[in-house]
């Protein structure tokens, strides 16, 4: 999600973060959740509590799995993808960027957004609430020097919450995300941009290379179109082809480059961004997939719709919040949009990550309508063979202090559509 896109994500910059740790429901908003801490001595690898559900139905302790982090195993991607479950993003945190933040350290952009420090307990709580999948958005440019290079620093911290998710049995997608905005400058700049883009990927690929296949990397998130190249509510199409061959070229060198620092990158699972990852401009005949040796591609949409439902809590001048979602009419847009998915791509053998979804601005509607959406889209897609990510920030979805989904509700709603438990 772009950073000027929602206006209460920017409210949450202000916000005063804290390290935060699990286990304790002190101070948790959410009411219809009790935990007990047990008092035995547990193994290291167990989370020492037990969560009772308004529903009745007990979680815990957690076990780490017995997983090797470093595998890559002989599965295509569409295999691994219907193998990833439901996941949720850790949003506004290591993507958090602006030149008003006074950056001198990884932990000053981590928090500026609203997030406390992230813990492994938090990370592990997303496993525990039966979370398949883990998409980590990054802003690469917080600390970087003139030439590229990205402050150790900042790749050890990500590396660290990301081998955390690993160790916990969560697919991890990670990506370079809106970052300050510097994919505006692609059309005028094209060369300039390209070496930061082949310069940033490089390095991470170095990085993160000895991961195996629970690690996905994604090319960007939902920048790649430029309205500087074509507007698509212009009624032209003067221009529309050179801004998606612009994409189109960005992704093949994403490939490209991870393809060719070789090792485990050589067979690694990617995630291709549409153009806008809006859906129907990358069904569009334009976006090509890129060549890839390893034939080991899934393309990446996002799916707020109806936005005003989705991403609007007050009225806007491009519309008028919508506090309500369900009419025949909302749930046969919704079916119309899955199926496009699942005729251009996954009847096409290209399998599908909806990385961003959900009725995430929450302050004008009910608990019911934001679940019944929820859990609606996600019925809709897994019925189709797509993943689905729910787009979260801080304590909006996840309490990032209890360590637990806020409601259990929607949770095991989700869970069922897509297929798990819990």
């Amino acid at each position: 999600m772009k950073r000027n896109t929602l206006s209460f994500i920017t409210a949450a910059a202000v916000m005063t973060a804290l390290a935060a740790g699990c286990g304790s429901k002190s101070g948790s908003s959410q009411e219809n959740v009790s935990q007990t801490e047990t008092q035995a001595e547990a193994p290291s690898d167990e989370t020492e509590t037990e969560i009772t559900t308004a529903a009745g139905t007990v979680k815990g302790p957690f076990v780490k799995p017995d997983v090797d982090v470093t595998e890559m195993r002989d599965i295509t991607t569409m295999e691994l993808v219907k193998e990833m479950g439901l996941g949720i993003n850790l949003g506004n945190t290591f993507e958090a960027c602006g030149g008003w933040i006074n950056g001198n350290s990884v932990s000053d952009y981590e928090v500026a957004w609203g997030s406390p420090i992230i813990t492994e307990e938090i990370i592990e709580g997303y496993a525990a609430e039966g979370f398949g999948v883990l998409r980590v958005p990054v802003a690469w440019s917080n600390l970087m020097t003139e030439d590229y290079t990205i402050d150790p620093t900042y790749i050890e911290r990500v590396h660290e919450v990301v081998g955390w998710a690993l160790e916990d049995g969560l697919y991890v997608i990670m990506n370079i995300h809106w970052d300050g905005g510097w994919w505006e400058d692609f059309p005028a700049e094209t060369d300039r941009c390209m070496e930061k883009y082949t310069a940033i990927w490089t390095q991470l690929c170095d990085a993160f290379g000895d991961y195996g296949d629970r690690l996905m990397f994604e090319s960007l998130n939902e920048e790649g179109g430029w309205e500087s190249l074509w507007n698509r509510y212009s009624g032209s199409t003067e221009g529309k082809d050179v801004s998606y061959q612009l994409l189109n070229d960005i992704n093949q060198q994403f490939v490209d480059i991870v393809r060719g620092s070789g090792g485990k990158n050589a067979e690694r699972h990617l995630l291709i961004a549409g153009y806008n990852t809006d859906i129907d401009l990358t069904c569009d005949p334009l976006f090509v997939m890129p060549d890839d040796p390893a034939g080991r591609c899934a393309v990446s949409v996002h799916y707020y719709t109806p936005s005003t439902f989705c991403i609007l809590d007050a009225d806007a001048d491009w519309g008028k919040a919508k506090t309500s979602w369900g009419s025949p009419r909302d749930k046969a847009e919704l079916e119309g949009y899955m199926d496009k998915v699942r005729t251009t791509f996954i009847d096409n053998g290209i399998p599908v990550i909806v990385g961003e979804f959900g009725a995430v601005a929450i302050k004008n509607k009910t608990p019911e309508e934001v679940r019944s959406y929820n859990v609606a889209v996600v019925q809709a897609a897994y019925d189709r063979g797509i993943c689905m990510v729910l787009w979260d920030i801080t304590d909006v979805f996840y309490d990032r202090t209890a360590c637990e989904f806020k409601d259990q509700e929607m949770l095991a709603g989700m869970l069922g559509a897509a297929g798990q438990t819990g």
